[in-house]
């Protein structure tokens, strides 16, 4: 008989090289070499990322950039830097028919996680989104907020995040990573928790 843990294998196998294939050139990366420092997100915020990592061609925002190993449907890290009062996380498809939640001059830290869950629902189309926990963190050597969620995604496949956020004279830079729940979230956790501490601002 084969075992059930053999069968959700061979199912993430399987999950992982339809979206390769299905990964056409014009999304494909750009190289963000181990050890090597780099800015993100069009900010002062700069990550040295601890191992390769492959860097999206197309930018969710104007301060907002995505990071994968695998793929983006299978791990993606996001980096928002330096996202002012008036703005919105992402690029906003049309402003008055689908406008998407605001950063805010009086947004607090506590706010964010219901922020990024309004984008989320807005700009991806999520109806199942919930938050799982929050708690006061450090990030960028600042006093931040660390949060914790889950959502069922467009085509009914359940992801977990974890969001890092942290409000810097008004402006709020954040990382984010989402993954499927089945196998994916948990094996790409330890190098986002890696990437993310290496964070800082000059």
């Amino acid at each position: 008989m084969i075992r059930k843990t053999t069968w959700i294998s061979v199912a993430a196998k399987v999950l992982a090289l339809s979206v390769l294939l299905m990964t056409s050139p014009a999304s494909a990366n750009g190289y963000r070499e181990q050890g090597k420092t780099v800015k993100v997100a069009k900010s002062d915020l700069h990550v040295t990322p601890p191992q390769d990592w492959n860097k999206l061609s197309i930018r969710p925002g104007k301060n907002a950039e995505t990071w994968t190993l695998d793929g983006e449907q299978l791990n993606d890290v996001t980096f928002y830097g330096g996202i002012a009062p008036g703005k919105p996380l992402v690029k906003e498809r049309n402003k008055k028919r689908e406008p998407l939640p605001k950063m805010k001059e009086d947004t607090l830290l506590i706010d964010i996680p219901e922020l990024l869950e309004g984008t989320y629902r807005a700009y991806k189309q999520i109806g199942i989104f919930k938050l799982t926990s929050t708690e006061p963190s450090k990030f960028l050597g600042l006093d931040s907020v660390k949060f914790t969620y889950e959502y069922v995604d467009a085509d009914n496949l359940t992801r977990l995040g974890e969001g890092h956020a942290a409000i810097v004279e008004g402006e709020l830079y954040m990382a984010t990573f989402d993954a499927p729940r089945l196998h994916y979230f948990a094996q790409g956790l330890d190098a986002f928790h890696a990437l993310v501490g290496t964070a800082s601002l000059p």
